[in-house]
Parts: C-alpha cells; sequence; structure tokens
C-alpha cells in the first residue's frame, strides 16, 4: 500500500513538473529558450572569470607577504624530485 501511495506521489510531481516545463518552453518560445539558455552560460561564465581573477589577485597577494618570486616551473618541480 505503501509503494502505491508514494508511485502516486511520484506520478503526480512528475506531471506538475512536466506541465510547468511545457508553460515555460511556450512562454519563451524556440527563440527565447536559446536566449535564456545563451543568457546562463553567459552568466556562468562571467562568474567562473571573476572567481579565477579573485584567486590570481589573491595568490599575489599570498606571494608578496611570503616573499615568493614566481611559482615554480613544473620541470623545476620534476628535476627537484
Amino acid at each position: 500500500m505503501k509503494r502505491l501511495v508514494w508511485m502516486g506521489i511520484g506520478v503526480a510531481i512528475g506531471v506538475i513538473a512536466f506541465r510547468k516545463v511545457t508553460e515555460a518552453q511556450s512562454n519563451l518560445g524556440p527563440e527565447g529558450l536559446n536566449r535564456a539558455v545563451g543568457r546562463l552560460a553567459d552568466g556562468l561564465y562571467d562568474f567562473a572569470d571573476a572567481v579565477r581573477s579573485g584567486m590570481h589577485e589573491r595568490e599575489a597577494d599570498l606571494r608578496t607577504a611570503l616573499g615568493v618570486e614566481s611559482p615554480a616551473a613544473p620541470s623545476q618541480v620534476a628535476a627537484r624530485r
């Protein structure tokens, strides 16, 4: 009996989600959906660039504070081992 109840709940959630997605898709239209996905991707790339920039700035601050001139090249690290 419990399985039947949970299956019914799952089916209801699936139907509601499908209706919402279909409604959103019809409101945006084919071009609108592409633009929305493009804006989302652009936002993610901008966020990643901002994070990378912040990481580089912080690394430069740490290197200055520790007195380290430049990062060790991979060949130098391999030669030390």
